[in-house]
């Protein structure tokens, strides 16, 4: 008779994480944070990015729903159990302003109160930060990364040390330029590859928003697969591009003559996931086929969808129900 000596073994489930959908929350003004976290969660969002602005600004498409400057461990426990309880995570803190303002005053003013940013997240857990570099106006682009060392090694290795990353959106930002050229100066893989050569920080990296890339003619699906390493978030907002305007009128250089404001380039608008000029089914697949499974946050500023309240919901949820089928 033969024995056969039988082993068991106990085999684990691998964890499948999956991305998680969120937004940006200035969009939605002077509503309470608890109350935004309360209709996120009732219509499927799991995360969100909170802005972090000061009480007072100008900022276009800002907010204020932590105070940080004033922000207490207290709070932070607070709002932490709130969003446990309704099974909910913040992703970032938001404070996009210009960092290398050639008004030194100015930029002291953005720059301390990034550094309170940074403290409020480490108070709460919260693992990322995002910003913009921004730009001196007033200087040549190879004096501005050099600016960039002197303001973000300080920066960065603070951040370091409370254990939190710092992201950089890739927004060209033509509105803080009179002529409107780029104010910022990380909105192209060109200027990503100086970015992180001079900055060679590990807790630095993209807020990734192809909505920026369509418009200046950059292949937002390459730049995925070439900054896999580099992408700690990403920004989920469309471009349409009037494609007869660029041809036939504007040129990339965008409308000269009767701009409403910096931002009126003539051929392009933002708009909600879905209704522009990305394909979603090939972008979310390239995320995954890189290994991406971090936040995917919609940042809202379609027109369309802005006059109220109710507006901005309705555009928040029509974004929401497309992207969520991409996952």
């Amino acid at each position: 008779m033969i024995k056969f000596n039988i082993k068991t073994y106990n085999f684990k489930m691998m964890e499948v994480k999956i991305m998680k959908l969120g937004f940006l929350t200035g969009i939605m003004g002077d509503v309470s944070i608890y109350e935004k976290i309360e209709w996120a969660s009732k219509i499927g969002f799991k995360t969100l990015e909170v802005s972090c602005w000061p009480r007072v600004n100008t900022r276009d498409y800002s907010g204020s729903d932590i105070d940080v400057v004033n922000f207490t461990k207290e709070e932070a426990d607070r709002l932490n159990a709130f969003l446990k309880e309704k099974d909910m995570t913040i992703a970032t803190l938001a404070y996009y302003d210009n960092n290398l303002d050639h008004n030194l005053e100015r930029r002291k003013g953005y720059n301390n109160h990034l550094i309170k940013v940074i403290e409020a997240a480490a108070l709460l857990g919260v693992k990322n930060v995002g910003t913009f570099i921004g730009r001196d106006m007033t200087l040549p682009i190879e004096d501005n990364f050099d600016e960039m060392e002197k303001v973000f090694k300080p920066i960065l290795e603070y951040a370091k040390e409370k254990n939190v990353r710092i992201i950089i959106e890739n927004c060209s930002m033509p509105g803080w330029h009179e002529s409107g050229w780029a104010g910022t100066i990380s909105y192209s893989p060109e200027l990503w590859d100086e970015m992180f050569k001079r900055l060679p920080y590990d807790n630095f990296g993209l807020n990734y928003d192809p909505s920026h890339l369509v418009w200046l003619g950059i292949d937002y699906l390459e730049g995925l697969k070439n900054y896999k390493n580099r992408i700690f978030q990403v920004h989920a907002k469309d471009t349409e591009v009037f494609h007869d305007k660029l041809k036939n009128c504007y040129s990339i250089f965008g409308k000269q003559l009767n701009r409403k404001d910096n931002w009126d380039m003539g051929y392009w608008r933002h708009r909600m996931p879905g209704k522009g000029d990305i394909d979603w089914d090939k972008f979310m697949a390239v995320l995954k086929e890189i290994g991406y499974d971090d936040e995917v946050i919609i940042e809202h500023e379609d027109l369309e969808y802005q006059d109220t309240l109710e507006k901005v919901k309705e555009g928040l949820t029509l974004g929401y129900k497309f992207l969520s089928e991409k996952l």
